[in-house]
């Protein structure tokens, strides 16, 4: 099997056993185990706990002691021993230790592939893309296998539990890998020998770049635009579920699609109208896809709802990749890691952490008898990005980027 061919298979199933369970967890909670809008938002914010812990365990330990493949691989077979752990859970008390000893050590693992993908590679601005694709890929057929293989997302077998599978699922798939990781190039610590004490992991030296009135503006945008986010993840499988939609978990895979394909517009798009369209344009879409999941249903509003859920490739791309690319430009060499690294933590971490539990509150305060008032839940985070949207519109100057690695 060539370099190529591993990297790309490590990748689809990096990713095939995120979207493997997290896409569903919050129907299975409330529906298996009875979890109501809090407790669905506290395992969902596991997720930014661990991207919290994730730089300590690259930056302090596989950064310079281990090979990235081996850790990769340690990492992976605990992982898959935590995940049959969610598999035998019976209640949220049990599962919720389980959950974030799973995100705590699943985290650190999407920036190991990343590492051992950039060791092998000579050009990758031109290379990644089409190795990290197939982690898309996998996300994808994740969905599409537990929606239209297994049928584990419908009425009745969500009724009988039988979305407890993901977990045994993804528990073979993190087995799977685990093993294959020690097959993988060596990919030797990088900075062995070098300084990387806490201020280079929290990414401190970044933080300069906030006294540019313009980066600051965006940098506070990218941490309120997760906020809505949050709701996304949290709420979009168990709303449609709930209003009756069938296969939802195969049809949310339209978002993964639609990623895709509006990663091949960015480019072009940023450099033809710069980044405030750009960055503004995936805040209106937040705002859009909410409204019209506020006002479609299962029958004839069925359209609004797949066009919401394909608004995701705008959603995602328009702000999160090209603020990616934003910062790579204003940081300059010396601090780019660290840039990045300030961001992602703001983001994964302290935007989504707020994100999850507002979401978690707000879908408890309209829970019903009979299920919830979604379309009250759904125009909170509709009109909240349209706040930030307006706010970025008036106080943020257009900028024009060089061409720099995407």
């Amino acid at each position: 099997m060539s370099i190529r061919v591993r990297l790309c298979f490590m990748m689809f199933l990096q990713f095939f056993i995120w979207g493997g369970w997290f896409v569903t967890l919050g129907t299975f909670l409330g529906n298996t185990l009875g979890a109501n809008g809090n407790e669905i938002g506290m395992a969902f914010s596991t997720q930014s706990w661990g991207a919290i812990i994730a730089p300590f365990i690259i930056g302090l330990i596989a950064d310079r002691y281990f090979n990235a493949e081996r850790i990769l691989g340690v990492l992976h077979l605990l992982g898959a021993v935590l995940m049959y752990c969610l598999y035998t859970a019976e209640s949220f008390d049990s599962f919720y230790p389980f959950v974030l000893g799973y995100m705590i050590v699943y985290m650190p693992t999407l920036a190991l592939v990343n590492s051992v993908s950039f060791a092998q590679m000579q050009e990758p601005a031109k290379e990644f893309g089409k190795i990290r694709v197939w982690g898309t890929i996998g996300w994808i057929i994740a969905g599409l296998v537990i929606s239209y293989v297994f049928s584990w997302d419908n009425q009745q077998a969500i009724a009988d539990g039988m979305l407890r599978n993901t977990f045994a699922l993804c528990a073979i798939a993190s087995l799977l890998l685990g093993l294959f990781s020690f097959t993988l190039p060596a990919t030797p610590p990088k900075s062995f020998g070098e300084k990387s004490g806490l201020r280079e992991v929290l990414g401190l030296d970044a933080l300069a770049m906030l006294k540019d009135r313009n980066f600051l503006l965006f940098f506070i945008s990218s941490v309120l635009i997760c906020i809505p986010l949050a709701f996304y993840y949290q709420n979009a499988n168990p709303f449609l579920t709930e209003i009756g939609v069938e296969n939802a978990t195969g049809k949310m895979t339209l978002g993964q699609v639609s990623e895709v394909l509006f990663m091949l517009v960015l480019p072009v798009f940023l450099q033809r109208f710069g980044i405030k369209i750009t960055l503004l344009v995936g805040m209106a879409a937040w705002a859009l896809r909410y409204v019209l999941f506020a006002y479609g249903n299962a029958e004839s509003g069925m359209a609004m709802l797949l066009v919401g859920i394909a608004l995701h490739g705008i959603c995602y791309d328009f702000f999160f990749v090209s603020g990616q690319i934003y910062t790579n430009a204003k940081a300059g060499e010396r601090i780019r890691s660290a840039a990045q690294g300030m961001i992602t933590l703001a983001t994964y971490g302290v935007g989504m952490l707020v994100g999850f539990w507002i979401a978690g509150k707000i879908t408890d305060s309209f829970a019903q008898p009979e299920g919830h008032d979604w379309q009250q839940i759904w125009l909170y985070p509709a009109g909240f990005a349209a706040a930030v949207f307006f706010l970025f519109l008036f106080s943020f100057k257009n900028e024009r980027i060089g061409q720099h690695e995407h």
